[in-house]
C-alpha cells in the first residue's frame, strides 16, 4: 500500500475534517431551526473568511439576520390572523392633499398609547379621505409591536356575528372579536346591512360587542356618514344611541374635511382637471 505524503495527506485530512465540521453545522443549524442561516452558509462563511471578525461580532451578525427575519415572519402572521388583508403605511400617505388633517395628531396615535390607554378613536369623513388607510396603518403598527389586533369592515363584521345566529357560534365569535387590544371596524354606513326574518338588527349586534369593549380595550372606527345617520344604517335609533354613548361620545374624534383622493386619482387617469385643488395625497 502506498504511504501518502505527509503534506499533501495532512491536507487532505484538513478537509475531511472540514466537510465533517461543516456537515455537523449543517446539522445543528436545521435542528435549531435557523433556516436562514442554513440556506446561505456558504455567504455567510465567505463573509467570515473575508471580514475576519472576532467571535462575538461574528456571533451578533449571524444571529442578528435569525432574529430579522423571525420578527418579519412573526409580523407577517399578526396580519395575516388580523384580517388586515391591505398593508397600509403611514409613510405612503400624502399630507398635502388633506392640508386640514392635524399631521402631528396622527404621528402621535400612531405611536399606539391611546391602546395602551384603553381610548376609542372615530374618524370621519367623506369617501376616499384617507380614513382608512389611516386605521390600516396603526393596525400595522399594532401588528409590528406585538399588540393584538383585529381588523373588519363593518358590515362584514356583523355579517360573522349574524352568522353565529344560524350554527350557534354565535357566543364564541362574540367574545373573539371582544377580545383584541385593537380592533379596527372600518366603513361605517357603507355596503348593506343584512337582517333576516328575527334576527336582531345591526344595531342590536354592534352594541353587544362595543358594550363588551367599553373601558376595557380600544375599539377604532371609521364612518363616511354622520353620526346621526348611524341609527337609519344600523336599523335602530335606539340603540345606536346607547352604541355612541359608549363609542363615539367619548372616544377620540377626528373629522377629515377634505376632498376624494379616489375621485383625484380617477381624474388624473382620465386627462382632466382633478375636482379637488390641493396636491395629491
Amino acid at each position: 500500500m502506498a504511504k501518502r505524503d505527509g503534506k499533501h495527506g495532512h491536507d487532505a485530512d484538513a478537509r475531511t475534517d472540514d466537510n465533517l465540521v461543516l456537515e455537523r453545522l449543517r446539522r445543528h443549524l436545521a435542528f435549531l431551526g435557523l433556516t436562514l442561516t442554513l440556506d446561505e452558509l456558504d455567504e455567510r462563511l465567505a463573509w467570515a473568511t473575508t471580514e475576519r471578525p472576532g467571535a462575538t461580532v461574528l456571533l451578533e451578525h449571524v444571529l442578528g439576520l435569525e432574529a430579522a427575519r423571525k420578527l418579519e415572519d412573526r409580523i407577517a402572521r399578526r396580519v395575516h390572523v388580523s384580517g388586515l388583508v391591505e398593508r397600509k403605511a403611514l409613510e405612503a400617505f400624502d399630507w398635502n392633499f388633506q392640508p386640514k388633517l392635524d399631521k402631528a395628531l396622527i404621528l402621535e396615535l400612531a405611536r399606539l398609547d391611546f391602546v395602551r390607554r384603553r381610548d376609542d378613536l372615530v374618524i370621519t369623513g367623506k369617501t376616499g379621505t384617507g380614513k382608512s388607510h389611516i386605521l390600516k396603518a396603526f393596525g400595522l403598527r399594532a401588528c409590528e409591536q406585538g399588540v393584538r389586533m383585529r381588523y373588519a369592515r363593518c358590515v362584514d363584521l356583523l355579517d360573522d356575528l349574524h352568522a353565529g345566529l344560524a350554527d350557534g357560534s354565535y357566543a364564541r365569535r362574540l367574545k373573539a372579536w371582544a377580545a383584541p387590544a385593537l380592533l379596527i371596524i372600518d366603513d361605517v354606513g357603507l355596503g348593506q346591512v343584512k337582517k333576516r326574518g328575527d334576527e336582531p338588527t345591526a344595531a342590536h349586534t354592534l352594541y353587544n360587542l362595543i358594550d363588551r369593549r367599553h373601558s376595557k380595550v380600544s375599539t377604532a372606527v371609521t364612518s363616511n356618514i354622520a353620526l346621526s345617520d348611524w341609527g337609519r344604517f344600523l336599523g335602530d335609533a335606539t340603540l345606536t344611541a346607547a352604541i355612541l354613548d359608549r363609542l363615539a361620545m367619548h372616544a377620540i374624534r377626528i373629522d377629515i374635511d377634505g376632498p376624494s383622493y379616489r375621485q383625484h386619482v380617477a381624474a388624473e387617469r382620465a386627462g382632466q382637471r382633478p375636482v379637488a385643488s390641493p396636491p395629491s395625497a
